[in-house]
């Protein structure tokens, strides 16, 4: 078993560490957090003992305790963190959108190679076996293939906060908030995993007042068809996903948390197609994590980079088109 460090103690660390406890993928042994109590308090809510607490990164990077550090902090701390980790020695699994720009992200691209250390973005959901099915089905039926339209639309539970005069992170261009670098990255590896690298790329934003993207829709351009992506976190929509093949229409209900998926022809005859969908999201993931890194799969390693790259590419081509800066643009 894979020995694990975490910084992080918010909601979706806590899926995360239960998912490696399902799947016997990892064991926890150190948490990060900026207070003690905070780590304390998340130790206890797991209900698990004799796990190693850092407030100070360097100290928590230089213990031989654990081998692979998740990394679930805001999105504009990714990157020197992660960076942070591989310079000590560390496998790095960081949560989408691992960094804010394309040049962050070749950098630590670069050091994980340089070093021999594994990379990897946490787009949990392509390596579930419901996603699979789409892909197979997109794969047998390319030919017929003739454009997609994703949406992703929750309303943010900080969405009241930031209308009442505050700045939680998620709507704050310093920590690379907003819409697309949130929801909008499901549905972008969606694309990315499912038909490949677009020739063009536009975003059209609804921009808060922050500076940030509190909806949108994006546009991607491939040779023979469109895919058009609607996301937001001002709002809510209870649109079904879809995927067009000439007469037939594969309905998702989701662009990122996806639960069932139907097969519609012509005539609206609609046929489920049965999968298999775990309680916990993040099992897939980290059997699928634990696995290359334990058979040094570097195959499917290098097919799960190559995705991630050209998703941060999109993602930054995406929001320049919408005219978004970010404070990491700042740091060139």
């Amino acid at each position: 078993m894979i020995n694990l460090g975490i910084i992080g103690t918010n909601w979706i660390t806590e899926q995360f560490v239960n998912a490696t406890d399902e799947t016997k993928a990892f064991s926890l042994t150190h948490v990060y957090s900026r207070t003690e109590v905070k780590a304390d308090k998340f130790i206890e809510d797991l209900q698990k003992k004799n796990i190693a607490i850092s407030t100070d990164l360097e100290k928590f990077f230089s213990s031989d305790d654990f081998e692979t550090v998740y990394i679930a902090s805001p999105n504009g701390l990714h990157f020197q963190q992660a960076k942070m980790a591989l310079e000590h020695g560390k496998n790095v699994i960081v949560e989408k959108p691992s960094t804010s720009t394309v040049r962050e992200f070749t950098i630590l691209d670069d050091l994980a190679h340089e070093k021999g250390l594994f990379l990897f973005e946490a787009a949990r959901h392509i390596h579930e076996p419901i996603f699979k099915k789409i892909q197979n089905y997109v794969e047998d039926n390319y030919d017929e293939l003739s454009g997609a339209t994703f949406s992703y639309m929750k309303y943010s539970s900080r969405y009241d906060d930031f209308k009442a005069g505050n700045l939680p992170n998620i709507f704050n261009p310093k920590f690379s908030g907003g819409a697309l670098y949130d929801l909008g990255v499901y549905t972008v590896y969606d694309a990315v995993v499912l038909f490949g690298q677009p020739d063009s790329v536009k975003y059209v934003a609804e921009i808060l007042s922050s500076g940030i993207d509190g909806s949108g829709s994006l546009t991607l351009k491939y040779p023979k068809f469109d895919v058009n992506i609607l996301i937001g976190k001002t709002k809510n929509s209870y649109t079904d996903s879809e995927i067009y093949f000439d007469k037939k229409t594969l309905l998702m209900d989701s662009g990122g948390d996806i639960t069932h998926v139907q097969l519609a022809d012509d005539n609206k005859n609609i046929t489920t197609i049965p999968t298999v969908k775990s309680e916990n999201p993040m099992d897939s993931e980290t059997k699928e994590f634990a696995r290359i890194m334990t058979e040094n799969d570097q195959e499917t390693y290098e097919n799960l980079l190559k995705y991630a790259r050209i998703v941060n590419r999109i993602l930054e081509q995406a929001r320049t088109s919408a005219g978004l800066v970010f404070g990491a643009d700042e740091d060139k």
